[in-house]
């Protein structure tokens, strides 16, 4: 007996993963939590980070080459060095380690550059994964911007609610995605691509 298999969308479980981040960071951004709640951020990390890079690996096989690296670069850089930063940062406070973290606003730097340009791709994707992108979109710079010392942090309250609300449409398409597929019908409307 031979029954056809075609593999399922991955990509809602890398958005929850993305959302997971996005709300973590809104928290502490926006002064929800204070910095002592990081050590227990960096084990959220590496559970996105398992999900990201599996997201990313197997949209890659899928052909898709936008989704797939991106979602394969957010595993690496994203969840996985910033949960193991997490971790230095905590025992270097501990100890007294004196280090140049702006280091980071440089790989932030990259890394926002790669998405910006990357984003008109996303063009043709559902409206609501277009709004998630946009909102990533600020608050990266931003943080880049910020872990260059060129921005105060006065800008957290500006990388934090686009988080936040980043998370919430990633929530949002991860849902349609799942219940459109599953129910074979529109039940959550994920809204038009700007391009077709």
């Amino acid at each position: 007996m031979s029954q056809e298999h075609s593999a399922a969308n991955p990509a809602p479980a890398g958005l929850v993963a993305l959302a997971m981040v996005c709300f973590t960071f809104y928290a502490l951004h926006t002064g929800k939590v204070d910095s002592s709640a990081t050590i227990l951020l960096a084990f959220w990390l590496l559970g996105g980070f398992v999900i990201q890079l599996l997201v990313g690996i197997m949209e890659l096989n899928h052909g898709n080459i936008l989704g797939g690296n991106v979602f394969t670069f957010f595993a690496a850089f994203f969840m996985l060095v910033t949960s193991l930063e997490l971790f230095f940062k905590y025992f270097a406070s501990l100890n007294g380690w004196a280090f140049d973290a702006r280091i980071d606003g440089w790989a932030w730097a990259a890394l926002a550059i790669a998405l910006l340009s990357w984003t008109p791709g996303y063009f043709k994707s559902p409206l609501s994964l277009i709004i998630t992108v946009l909102l990533i979109d600020i608050a990266v710079p931003v943080i880049a911007l910020m872990d260059l010392g060129i921005l105060g942090h006065a800008w957290h309250a500006v990388s934090g609610y686009s988080l936040g609300l980043a998370g919430i449409f990633a929530l949002y398409t991860a849902a349609g995605v799942v219940l459109n597929t599953h129910l074979g019908k529109t039940v959550i409307p994920l809204g038009s691509p700007w391009i077709k």
